[in-house]
């Protein structure tokens, strides 16, 4: 199951939330001794008897109404400190509630409501609140309330509404009213601290790149997007032009910082299988938060490719202003032959990107065909070698002919690759020249990427 609430999750944890009357203890009491005197006086003809089974259950029942008729009115405002949390990590809750009515409000209790993985406390007393001073708010009319949350994993989780309770005079009957609106609380995926400075760039492999641009002669049809108007002529990619039947580009670069890619595997059963391989998929995205954070600290534009559906929006500018979540529903497709990658660049970049991995699931994958549709994108558009490295899960048969495709365009090109991958497909990666480090759900994120460091070095 995921960890991210769905619309429906949302709908199910707002019903529950919902207005409650019902009897104390001691109104329950009322009312089972009650029944159990009417029954006798019935039968026997008790008039006495029936005298005072009517009263232990009208009394109760009159409760009842008393706590239903008398709403509670109230003010609501919430904040979470910090905003966004890391998962495992505390963050806290305020809540501040403030009278509306102008009687006072006495005996009241609350607890909080949140989504399926997160845990609230019970149900605590609140103090009394003054009658509201419509002109002039003050302290006697307001209380403060706060609590921590510690959500084990990541996710964006709603929070709210809050639930206040009262009791009438005689506690014979309680109600619980929801208070205020939820808010989504946004918990990120760990990011662990990785060794090294970057990462060291080779601009040329002599007869070894060319030889690996040989073995991949169809490199063009990653690199080319359709020509779109005022695309200087001299950047036409012929041989795609004639594949395609339109005009063809070459993709261009932003030259400002050293550009290093992450392609994250998140489609669900890449084999046909059906597996989410959650614990799998939860680490992937631990390492592509801290490969991605690692490169952007060295001053590295990093480029983010999803081969699912795409659910990271495209930044509005290159330092990053990114919102979290894309519709799943509105037809974007990932892939190597998908829609553009995502760009972040600078602190503001990395923040953006962690608050977006923090609603990424897997999803079922989007089939392209041999050759995009016209009018398609081919968008990644490496054009030159730069640093890759693929986070893979569970590809398919496409994923990976595009991977040894691309291969003659990355250096370095390092795939972590989970025991969920078949064989078959990391045997080929491996025969394109990646750089396949093997890894569980229980490896360690820096174990993994010193581990690509070591066999790096040693292949040197």
């Amino acid at each position: 199951m995921t960890q991210s609430m769905t619309r429906s999750d949302l709908t199910a944890t707002t019903r529950r939330a919902r207005r409650m009357v019902r009897p104390t203890l001691r109104g329950a009491v009322f009312l089972g001794v009650g029944a159990v005197l009417f029954v006798l006086a019935w039968t026997y003809d008790e008039r006495d008897l029936l005298f005072m089974a009517g009263l232990l259950l009208l009394v109760p029942l009159a409760a009842l109404g008393y706590v239903l008729v008398h709403p509670l009115r109230m003010a609501v405002s919430r904040s979470f400190r910090p905003g966004t949390v890391s998962a495992g990590l505390s963050a806290t809750v305020t809540i501040q509630i403030q009278n509306l009515a102008p009687a006072p409000l006495l005996g009241l209790r609350w607890r909080d409501t949140a989504g399926r993985g997160v845990d609230v406390p019970p149900s605590q007393p609140l103090r009394g609140l003054a009658p509201a001073r419509v002109r002039r708010p003050g302290a006697a009319d307001t209380a403060r309330v706060s609590y921590q949350l510690r959500p084990p994993r990541r996710g964006v989780y709603p929070v709210g509404p809050i639930m206040v309770g009262r009791t009438d005079p005689f506690g014979l009957a309680c109600s619980e009213w929801p208070v205020g609106s939820q808010h989504d609380l946004t918990v990120t995926p760990t990011v662990t601290p990785l060794p090294g400075n970057g990462v060291s760039i080779t601009r040329g492999e002599g007869s070894r790149h060319e030889r690996l641009s040989h073995l991949n002669n169809d490199s063009d049809e990653l690199i080319a997007r359709e020509y779109r108007p005022g695309d200087p002529m001299r950047r036409v990619n012929w041989p795609a032009t004639a594949r395609h039947g339109e005009i063809m580009v070459r993709q261009e670069e932003q030259r400002s910082h050293p550009e290093a890619r992450i392609i994250l595997d998140t489609t669900r059963g890449g084999r046909g299988t059906g597996l989410a391989h959650d614990a799998e998929f939860e680490l992937a995205i631990e390492l592509a938060a801290s490969i991605a954070v690692h490169l952007l600290d060295g001053g590295f534009r990093v480029d983010v490719v999803e081969l699912g559906p795409c659910q990271l929006l495209p930044a509005r500018t290159r330092a990053g202003d990114t919102r979290a979540l894309h519709d799943p529903d509105d037809g974007r497709r990932g892939g190597l032959r998908g829609d553009d990658p995502v760009s972040f660049t600078g602190p503001e970049g990395a923040l953006a990107l962690i608050d977006a991995l923090a609603s990424v699931v897997q999803r079922d994958r989007v089939e392209h065909g041999t050759h995009d549709q016209p009018g398609s994108r081919h968008t990644v558009a490496l054009g030159r070698q730069i640093p890759a490295f693929a986070v893979l899960v569970d590809i398919g048969a496409a994923d990976t002919n595009d991977l040894v495709t691309l291969r003659g365009l990355c250096q370095p090109a390092v795939a972590f690759v989970f025991d969920t991958v078949d064989s078959s497909a990391v045997e080929r990666l491996s025969d394109a020249g990646w750089q396949c480090v093997p890894l569980t759900a229980r490896t360690p994120v820096d174990a993994a990427w010193a581990q690509a460091g070591q066999d790096r070095a040693e292949a040197r």
